[in-house]
């Protein structure tokens, strides 16, 4: 993965919608997630025009059941091109373990493997709500970095973490462990259904790996220079 990008959503129920909206960047290659609306709309159709385009792409499905079932969609994603994937940290180290096979199964002779990360707690998830719903008795800090020691020792390149968690796995598992942030927003933007938010300078000040940014500039009226408003707080300048 290429030092700390930003990520954009594709916060889009097709491909028609893609590509209006990419007429916008004039060429420039960015990288792109694709989440789970977009693909089970088009399929891995989507992920082939985009590299086309000779953009990245985070493909964002977070798998999670059986290690064999697990291993077995991994390996059909490893042929698809992309650069990072992901599973659910809480389908545990012979899940992840699972997962990785299948891509380094699925990845083609003399290419890259795409890297592949673990959701630890959905940014949208409060402290409350992971123990009174899924009766975690640890603090959501605690939870999280054990779902990223897990994941570390499984062999799988990082996490999805909120910033308010990175600062604390980096100093635990080291900076090549990457930490990928979504739940980023201006301090003018709402926050919208994410709960553990916060803003450019303070996950680029905690050593986050890579942001994922959707709505702020998807939706934005002009969506170029929201992105470029982004990458500049996200590269250093002040917003």
């Amino acid at each position: 993965m290429q030092d700390n990008p930003l990520i954009i959503a594709l916060d889009f129920d097709g491909m028609n919608e893609v590509e209006r909206f990419l007429e916008q960047f004039s060429g420039e290659k960015l990288f792109l997630k694709i989440g789970m609306e977009l693909f089970f709309k088009e399929g891995p159709s989507a992920v082939y025009r985009l590299k086309e385009l000779e953009h990245k792409i985070f493909l964002d499905l977070k798998l999670h059941d059986i290690p064999n079932t697990v291993k077995s969609s991994m390996k059909v994603l490893g042929g698809l091109g992309c650069d990072l994937v992901n599973v659910h940290a809480a389908g545990g180290s012979e899940m992840m373990e699972a997962a990785l096979e299948g891509l380094d199964a699925g990845t083609p002779a003399g290419h890259r493997r795409p890297a592949c990360i673990a959701v630890t707690q959905l940014t949208s998830t409060t402290e409350e709500t992971m123990q009174n719903e899924q009766l975690i008795p640890v603090s959501l800090e605690e939870s999280v970095h054990h779902y990223a020691a897990l994941a570390n020792q499984a062999g799988l390149d990082g996490v999805v973490c909120s910033a308010w968690e990175a600062a604390g796995i980096r100093s635990k598992l080291g900076s090549g462990f990457l930490t990928v942030t979504p739940g980023i927003r201006l301090s003018s933007d709402s926050v919208q259904d994410q709960k553990r938010v916060a803003t450019p300078t303070f996950a680029r000040e905690n050593g986050i790996s890579a942001i994922v940014v959707g709505r702020p500039i998807t939706r934005n009226n002009n969506p170029l220079k929201a992105y470029e408003t982004w990458l500049s707080a996200w590269k250093g300048a002040v917003v």
